[in-house]
């Protein structure tokens, strides 16, 4: 047969196939329901699936694990449109509370929780965790879009970036254990007597890598640094927590094993993920600085005087300034009559005529007080110790102020770091921090 003819019975086949398509009297399943049929179709499904958990729903939510970790939230969904909720987003609440909820259509469904619970807090601009999210909260959403369902999960989008965001099914230990994030939560946190600093040690089974742990409590939110010569790494780490511990995302890799599981040891108050063969990451805290400087070598004997001074006024609210600091400030100032306070903590270093000393002004008209003392550089743990040679008032006029006179003069010393940042004035900014303690002090250059 000649070629033409081939062509001429393919083109006359081909069409009747068409013909036959588009005769046949078969609907595309596709097309049974109307849109609002379908979406109706899914809003059941989504109500059955979230009265059908008998002891509700779990999702740990991160908002953006770029610069925020995760909340953990616990639902139980009841028929009348009434949900019980709980979270672990203020560590001292985690009691059940009710609002209401709804499933509404629009060009998805949603599941929407239409007045206020603990959901609503990672939504207030009113409340941020950092600076970079003033005016903006936690990024969270109280609207999620209904994506279906997979393996028992529920998988939502939400509505403000569109991230995946899924619940799973919940057990009665979820709601009595959400109460036991919260020691967890304030182990991690630390309190105002906690060192300052925090590592992250990794141990690949031979040896271990320091990294610097940059850690915001109220943003669960961190970024290791290495603190190998040389080393550019930097990696983040988002924390939920859970009632043993703290998940970190992303993982932790050393030496090729994931980490992700941070136990709590509250003996050694560290965070220990283990992996196998010797393989584990711990987080720590430290009163030593990270990374030492030689800033200290300032301020040591032989050197040309130098002025640093706390100002009150100024420096109290320093983001440097230590909570504990603060509070023997306050202590030595509830000492004082009403209208006294400490003004100023000034040290002269390396003077021609009183060589060094601490000298304490006040508000109030109260007269200065001042500490002769001298000084000790530790070249090997590069830090500068004050000791006492004598006060220029009798020991009981100077006995309130021993809090923090003796913070000053305590015997491991003093790290001092020049900072790369300015308050109120051009003056450089350097830190005074206690080696033995969470004591550190924000003072003026002067």
């Amino acid at each position: 047969m000649k070629v033409k003819h081939i062509y001429k019975y393919l083109i006359l086949a081909l069409v009747a196939v068409i013909l036959v398509a588009c005769t046949s009297t078969e609907a595309d399943p596709k097309f049974d329901q109307t849109p609002l049929e379908r979406l109706n179709g899914q809003k059941k499904e989504l109500n059955d699936l979230l009265l059908s958990s008998s002891e509700g729903w779990k999702a740990v939510y991160y908002t953006d694990s770029t610069q925020l970790g995760g909340w953990t939230h616990l639902f139980k969904f009841l028929p009348d449109g009434k949900v019980d909720m709980a979270s672990d987003f203020d560590d001292g609440d985690t009691s059940i509370h009710r609002s209401q909820y709804d499933i509404q259509l629009g060009s998805a469904v949603s599941l929407v929780f239409t007045t206020a619970n603990r959901i609503h807090l990672l939504s207030q601009s009113d409340m941020f965790p950092t600076a970079a999210l003033v005016g903006k909260g936690f990024l969270g959403d109280f609207q999620f879009y209904y994506y279906g369902e997979e393996n028992g999960e529920i998988i939502f989008r939400t509505n403000r970036s569109f991230q995946e965001l899924r619940f799973v099914k919940a057990k009665a230990s979820d709601w009595t254990d959400l109460s036991k994030n919260t020691p967890i939560i304030e182990a991690i946190a630390g309190d105002m007597t906690s060192p300052l600093f925090r590592l992250l040690v990794e141990n690949d089974g031979t040896t271990t890598t320091n990294y610097e742990f940059d850690f915001n409590p109220d943003a669960r939110f961190g970024t290791a640094t290495s603190l190998a010569p040389g080393s550019e790494e930097v990696f983040p780490m988002s924390l939920s927590y859970t009632a043993t511990g703290a998940v970190v995302k992303p993982a932790v890799v050393v030496k090729g094993q994931k980490l992700t599981d941070f136990t709590y040891d509250s003996v050694s108050n560290t965070f220990v993920a283990t992996g196998t063969g010797g393989v584990s990451a711990t987080i720590k805290y430290t009163n030593a600085p990270p990374r030492l400087t030689d800033d200290y070598k300032r301020f040591v004997n032989g050197q040309p005087q130098f002025v640093v001074g706390y100002i009150a006024a100024n420096l109290y609210t320093a983001p440097t300034t230590s909570d504990y600091f603060r509070y023997l400030i306050n202590k030595v100032n509830a000492t004082l009559p009403a209208a006294q306070s400490i003004a100023r903590v000034q040290i002269y270093f390396n003077t021609a005529l009183n060589g060094t000393y601490i000298q304490y002004q006040f508000n109030g008209g109260k007269a200065a007080i001042s500490h002769l003392v001298t000084t000790q550089e530790d070249a090997v743990n590069k830090t500068i110790k004050l000791t006492n040679v004598g006060w220029t008032q009798s020991a009981a006029n100077v006995a309130f102020l021993k809090p923090i006179d003796d913070e000053l003069l305590n015997i491991k010393g003093l790290y001092i770091k020049r900072e790369d940042f300015t308050i109120t004035y051009s003056n450089t900014i350097y830190t005074l921090t206690s080696a033995s303690s969470s004591f550190r002090m924000t003072t003026y250059q002067l």
